[in-house]
């Protein structure tokens, strides 16, 4: 982890843990927001509708259905099938869905929290990523910390496979040892409350060199940590298999400040309460 940012744990969850979270995950998809709530996700090309959007915001204490920008047509109506419409479902599964909160909560994360030497972590926020076959649009180069802003202990990231994540349908891939490069971006709420942009960049995008990117495959069931201020992306999906993954990240609240302006605040439903102490 001190070295490059990241680290892999083989097996993590065992395969019918994480079919139960697949079979979570796909009953979002079974009952989809109305048209008007179809809200797009994606780093590319629809990020200022998401930011200008309350449905975005609300999302810190609730659980919000974000759609694959190719999936929504210009009135709200789907032009693929349901069961691959969905971008991800965020952002407090961890504490809302009995399932996704159990296995946050587990033991297991526990021990990994203390290991990497948190006093008193608390999980802030938490999501199911689809990354659909064809579909799952790409996550351009970023670094966690631009969102979740915390000092002087960043966050920590549990990204977990609930498939195999290969090159060919969208495993992360990371640029070792830029978690010692500080913090490059900022992504704050703005405090010009009459802008129709609700979250505003303190910088453009940095860009980064392809060269310094690796790919990190990992087998169905490992949990992938991720420096808060790792470099890190995902390619497009363009294979015929899914990658889901379920992610969630933890803070360090002792000693330690977490922005008041981060887009996500804690809500009264998804308070940001002891990991240690919650089950």
């Amino acid at each position: 982890m001190d070295e490059d940012g990241f680290v892999v744990i083989k097996d993590f969850l065992t395969p019918s843990e994480c079919d139960e979270m697949v079979a979570a995950g796909i009953d979002f998809t079974k009952n989809l927001p109305p048209k008007e709530q179809r809200i797009v996700f994606t780093s590319v090309d629809a990020e200022k509708r998401q930011l200008q959007d309350d449905y975005f915001l609300n999302s810190n204490d609730s659980i919000h259905c974000f759609f694959e920008d190719a999936a929504v047509g210009r009135d709200g109506e789907l032009t693929v099938d349901p069961s691959i419409s969905l971008n991800k479902v965020g952002h407090a599964l961890h504490y809302q869905h009995p399932t996704f909160r159990r296995y946050t909560y587990c033991d297991r994360v526990k021990e990994v929290a203390k290991a990497l030497g948190f006093k008193e972590p608390a999980v802030v926020q938490s999501m199911y990523m689809y990354k659909n076959p064809g579909i799952g649009g790409e996550v351009i180069p970023h670094q966690d910390i631009t969102y979740l802003h915390t000092a002087p202990v960043s966050p920590m990231g549990f990204w977990i496979a609930l498939e195999d994540a290969t090159v060919e349908n969208g495993c992360l891939w990371m640029v070792p040892g830029s978690h010692k490069s500080g913090v490059h971006r900022r992504l704050a709420r703005n405090p010009d409350k009459d802008s129709k942009e609700k979250l505003i960049y303190d910088t453009p995008a940095t860009e980064y060199p392809e060269s310094g990117f690796v790919p990190v495959p990992v087998c169905k069931g490992a949990c992938i940590l991720l420096h808060g201020n790792v470099v890190h992306r995902s390619a497009h999906n363009h294979s015929s298999s899914g990658r889901p993954a379920y992610t969630f990240h933890i803070i360090e609240k002792q000693d330690n400040q977490y922005a008041a302006d981060n887009w996500l605040q804690e809500g009264e439903r998804a308070p940001f309460c002891n990991l240690y102490t919650t089950s």
